[in-house]
């Protein structure tokens, strides 16, 4: 486990604290808890976009292999 100084603003903390005291859950665990699912958030949102690229890159190709096929076909 690593350790690492975090400054949140004061508006966080408190709600922070009031949450992970009705939680009866320490802070350290519920800060480990968010970061995990932001992380996965974010995550998805990269691999969206990677996606979105690489469809887009794929696109033209797979329009003019479409059109092969058609011409191919209308041909016999």
């Amino acid at each position: 486990m690593k350790t690492l100084s975090l400054k949140l603003d004061d508006d966080i903390f408190e709600e922070t604290e009031e949450i992970t005291c009705k939680l009866e859950l320490a802070r350290n665990r519920y800060i480990n808890e968010a970061v995990k699912i932001y992380n996965t958030v974010n995550k998805r949102k990269l691999l969206k976009q990677q996606l979105t690229k690489e469809s887009k890159l794929t696109s033209h190709e797979s329009m003019n292999i479409l059109h092969e096929f058609e011409r191919l076909m209308d041909e016999n």
